[in-house]
């Protein structure tokens, strides 16, 4: 609605422009037409001049605008005058587009806030406000609704579009016992859950919350440009009065009339606007083009440092691997491996513990619980049970030796689970923390940008962080680490990478925050990462997707290098065609382009930001 309205303002001026040309004999109606061209384009302006005087703001680019055409005016120079601001406001038509334009990409992001949430008291349902839901509450999601809080399902199953919060395009399937984040949308299933926090504590309380945020974090280039700007324009200023002044004072045969309009150019000419608009504009569009991807920058500061990575430092779980256990391999002595699966799955089937769930899934099949009798959990060790009749014994190496069954040495990298069965050794069960599908991937794409060193820090054993960092291709791995130890280790990086270059952290873990804090950018896997982690990170990636780091830096880059095109570019226009004003080789028509020309190049240009190919 308002570009509209700024279109049709324009488009009425034009008219009333065009039609003054053609009454040229008619002395006060063609002035009178060009006077009310003029207050239809320039009304605006000028207000916001007076406004920003009165507010002690003198010098910006409505102050310029005024005062050159009020100059122009003055010297009848009617023509010149409405041009000035018919174009200005053209610009402004194009700036206004260009920026609503990247703001919506970014508050597309606001459109994952729910309106509300269905609470189930009793046998009630009752439609509430998300902030009054508690932890532990049960809400019910229809198909078609928006996932207003996280939590765990506990009955029925949907397909769930995750797309606005996590960028993937196909939906995910979920079912009793998986975890629901707020901000996606149910698809076609009645779900019931159980909520595990606070709309404060929400995943999408989270993301608003950053992106809200997002542009108080000015880059250095773009606080450059503020800063540029501040002295810049009242610099123009004096030296247009200096043109306007000196030389027909000092030169003979100078008229003020000459070297009046020469500054009245000069300052239409000098209007920073191209700088000052397309700059943050970039950034905001690299910002949004990031979001898009399912990647949140915290500030166009951190959008900056990326494109800068020279080390990246990795953990391991929940980060380059799943952090979730699977079983790898089944080695059964004297029964199959269906049978070694069905007595481990079926001794544990009580046990809340990784590794049981992880059996239990391997197996795949309905356990019959009547044929299960006097099961224990033996920390540390593992678990006991009569299966069918047959005591089993499913865990360590330690369990086998508390009962002194004898079995064979093995060594695997990963998890080893030893199953007994009346007191013979029965097999052994592989069990490891899968690597990521795009992990190696990931690697290969950040060396391909020229990051110089990846490594990856784990508290896991030595053997399992070389084999995972072998199998991955990272440079350096350091092993059985403390909290601590890793700050130590990220201590010792940022003393060899150079002086221009930064040190980037990736990890998902609550141990993480105080590396993710102390790393020049710290990025946390989002969707399973902790809070702390993602409070401490300045780059949430809700994917979990390690590749999209590479992605990330690809986007600062081209963010980075559309802002350079923009500065050399807007620069190089402007000192030349102010050049050429104060030598008297330029009328307005020229400091038109130089001013409002530029503008919309340097903003057409900056919105490409919002785009990158994947």
């Amino acid at each position: 609605m308002k570009h509209k309205k700024q279109l049709y303002k324009i488009i009425l001026a034009a008219f009333l422009f065009i039609a003054a040309f053609f009454v040229p004999g008619e002395k006060m109606l063609q002035p009178a037409l060009f006077l009310l061209s003029y207050l239809i384009v320039g009304w605006d302006v000028i207000k916001k001049a007076c406004r920003n005087i009165k507010n002690g703001q003198i010098f910006d680019e409505n102050f310029l605008m005024m005062l050159a055409t009020f100059g122009a005016v003055a010297l009848h120079e009617y023509s010149e005058a409405v041009g000035v601001m018919l174009f200005y406001q053209i610009g402004e038509l194009f700036q206004s587009y260009a920026v609503g334009k990247s703001r919506k990409s970014v508050a597309a992001l606001m459109d994952i806030r729910p309106d509300y949430a269905n609470l189930k008291t009793g046998k009630e349902i009752k439609k509430v406000s998300p902030e009054e839901v508690k932890i532990n509450d049960i809400i019910i999601i229809k198909p078609g609704e928006r996932v207003p809080l996280d939590g765990e399902i506990i009955k029925g199953s949907s397909l769930v579009d995750t797309s606005a919060v996590t960028g993937e395009s196909v939906p995910r399937e979920l079912e009793k016992g998986g975890k629901i984040i707020s901000g996606c949308v149910n698809i076609n299933g009645v779900l019931e859950v159980r909520v595990s926090g606070t709309y404060a504590e929400s995943t999408v309380a989270r993301i608003l919350d950053l992106v809200e945020n997002s542009s108080s974090k000015k880059a250095e280039v773009e606080q450059f440009i503020t800063r540029f700007a501040r002295w810049y324009t009242p610099a123009v200023v004096i030296l247009a009065v200096a043109l306007a002044c000196l030389p027909p004072l000092f030169l003979t045969g100078e008229t003020f009339y000459d070297w009046m309009y020469r500054a009245l150019t000069f300052l239409v000419i000098s209007c920073p606007c191209a700088l000052v608009i397309s700059v943050p504009l970039s950034f905001f569009g690299g910002i949004g083009a990031a979001s898009r991807q399912g990647i949140l920058v915290k500030g166009g500061n951190y959008l900056q440092a990326l494109s800068e990575a020279e080390i990246v430092v990795f953990d391991k779980t929940g980060t380059l691997t799943r952090g979730s256990f699977s079983v790898v391999d089944v080695h059964p002595e004297k029964i199959s491996a269906d049978a070694l699966l069905r007595y481990a799955a079926s001794a544990g089937v009580h046990s809340g513990h990784p590794v049981s769930r992880s059996i239990r899934v391997a197996y795949g099949k309905k356990i019959d619980l009547a044929e299960i009798n006097a099961f224990e959990e033996i920390p540390a060790h593992g678990v006991s049970a009569e299966v069918g009749g047959h005591k089993v014994f499913v865990g360590s190496r330690r369990l086998l030796k508390k009962y002194s069954i004898a079995y064979p040495e093995v060594t695997a990298v990963g998890t080893v689970i030893y199953v007994a069965i009346d007191g013979e050794f029965a097999g052994w069960i592989h069990i490891a923390d899968e690597i990521k599908p795009d992990a190696k991937s990931a690697v290969a794409a950040l060396k391909k940008l020229g990051v110089r060193q990846t490594v990856m820090l784990t508290g896991d054993t030595k053997a399992i962080g070389k084999s995972v960092a072998a199998e991955i291709g990272l440079d350096r791995v350091y092993a059985e680490l403390l909290p601590a130890g890793k700050v130590e280790k990220v201590e010792a990086l940022l003393a060899e990478k150079s002086a221009a270059g930064k040190l980037v952290f990736a990890g998902d873990g609550l141990n993480d925050a105080p590396v993710l804090a102390r790393a020049d950018i710290g990025i946390a896997m989002g969707g399973v990462g902790s809070d702390a982690a993602v409070e401490a990170a300045d780059v949430v990636i809700m994917t979990d997707e390690p590749s999209k780091i590479a992605l990330a830096v690809k986007i600062s880059r081209k963010t980075l290098r559309i802002v350079r095109e923009n500065i050399i570019f807007s620069l190089a226009v402007k000192f030349a065609v102010l050049g050429m004003g104060a030598a008297g080789m330029a009328t307005m028509w020229e400091a038109v382009f130089a001013d409002v020309g530029v503008s919309v190049i340097a903003i057409l240009n900056a919105v490409r930001a919002l785009y990158i190919r994947r």
